[in-house]
């Protein structure tokens, strides 16, 4: 559910319209809803056992408004780089309920983290081990730590964020899982507290999920058996979300939480997630405005002003998402077929094929559906294009929450190297 509806003929966000918005900030700009971010929260921690650390994905939207509203909500923070930690502790999620994710975590990232006091880093190789044992050792601190092992599970989603297989670079073989915690135990500047296990996003089956906890807690107790202390299970994040109206929606957080409850009750173990898109995917939406409709001998193109560097995941995976007047058609109105599509220049710039939407003509607004998560925060400049807007609605209060970046603030990130200064 979310808070994206019709009112007397506009889209809304909440209480505020969205063409009324467009005026005002221009186009195009993301709308994130408060009510949906806090109901999404809210309806995942109370599906989970009483106990659990919810650590939000700040990869799916690290807008510092966006992280403040789930922070005042408990939420913790899964970060996987230093400017994520840094946007997490400066919306204010307290250092104790933050873990440091990513393959690729360098001595600064560690220092950081260490110097904030987090709640434990998922450590995904052995040579990163080493480097966070140098780290700590050299601060006068403990690292506390929990290997992510990678299962060898197929999440069945798409290729590009299935991370649970053996031929991904995430996590530590579970061939190698004993060996390395063996390792780690040696390690004076290394507090082994937990298991990590993440398979991937946008999983949409409770099975792999099943399959990936039990192998988890059979680890655990391998490792208890090898003499380690194993306190803490970090299972992740993935749970789907519904990008089409009218498929077969994942499963609902409640399902999800009861059986986590039933294979992990014997664990003995302080559980952690990472949800990020179930979170924030549902709680925002792309505004645009109708260039062009240009009419083609086999297709019709829709050209808005929004493009693949505002929001890329159309054209890197192949994405579907909603697209909706901001107008509410008239019902039983024609639904022509347009192929919606940017003004960048690659053919990969396209939001849609050969799509039914209503009638539309230049100057009409489009909304861009679940486009809350891995949109904004993915996006670019490629063709000069400044960054858009950014927008939080909360009931009937709305404030920008990014400033649209200016073509003289995009000039302004360049320099000219004296020799060729005229």
């Amino acid at each position: 559910m979310n808070y994206f509806e019709y009112k007397d003929g506009v889209l809304c966000a909440e209480g505020v319209r969205l063409d009324l918005l467009a005026q005002k900030v221009g186009t195009p700009f993301y709308c994130y809803s408060t009510a949906t971010l806090e109901r999404h929260y809210r309806v995942f921690s109370s599906a989970l056992p009483a106990g659990s650390l919810v650590a939000y994905a700040v990869k799916a939207n690290d807008n510092l408004a966006v992280l403040k509203t789930l922070a005042r909500l408990g939420a913790g923070a899964d970060v996987v780089s230093g400017g994520e930690l840094a946007k997490a502790l400066a919306a204010g999620v307290p250092a104790s309920k933050i873990v440091f994710s990513g393959v690729g975590k360098t001595r600064a990232e560690m220092r950081a983290g260490l110097d904030a006091g987090i709640y434990q880093f998922n450590v995904e190789s052995e040579p990163e081990l080493a480097a966070l044992n140098d780290v700590a050792l050299a601060a006068g601190r403990r690292a506390a730590v929990s290997l992510r092992i990678n299962p060898d599970v197929d999440a069945r989603t798409h290729a590009k964020i299935n991370t649970g297989t053996a031929e991904t670079k995430f996590g530590i073989p579970f061939g190698h899982a004993r060996a390395a915690y063996a390792h780690a135990a040696m390690l004076k500047g290394i507090e082994i507290v937990g298991v990590d296990v993440h398979i991937g996003s946008q999983i949409t089956e409770l099975e792999p999920f099943e399959q990936a906890f039990t192998i988890a807690g059979d680890l655990i107790a391998t490792l208890r058996g090898d003499g380690h202390t194993i306190s803490r299970l970090d299972l992740g994040g993935g749970l789907g979300v519904p990008y089409e109206h009218n498929n077969e929606p994942p499963p609902d957080p409640t399902a999800y939480g009861a059986m986590v409850t039933r294979v992990t009750r014997d664990f003995g173990c302080k559980l952690s997630f990472e949800p990020g898109r179930l979170i924030a995917a549902n709680a925002g939406v792309l505004v645009s405005e109708v260039i062009y409709v240009k009419r083609g001998d086999a297709r019709t193109f829709l050209i808005i002003d929004a493009g693949m560097n505002d929001l890329v995941r159309p054209a890197m995976y192949d994405a579907f998402h909603e697209i909706v007047a901001v107008a509410e058609p008239v019902p039983g109105s024609p639904r022509p077929k347009y192929d919606v599509v940017g003004p960048v220049c690659e053919t990969s710039d396209l939001f849609a094929s050969e799509r039914p939407l209503p009638e539309l003509k230049s100057g009409d607004l489009v909304a861009i559906l679940t486009a809350g998560a891995y949109g904004a925060v993915m996006a670019g400049d490629y063709n000069a294009r400044p960054r858009l807007a950014e927008v939080l609605v909360a009931g009937e209060q709305w404030g920008i929450v990014r400033p649209r970046e200016s073509i003289a603030d995009l000039v302004a990130k360049d320099r000219i190297p004296d020799w060729l200064e005229d």
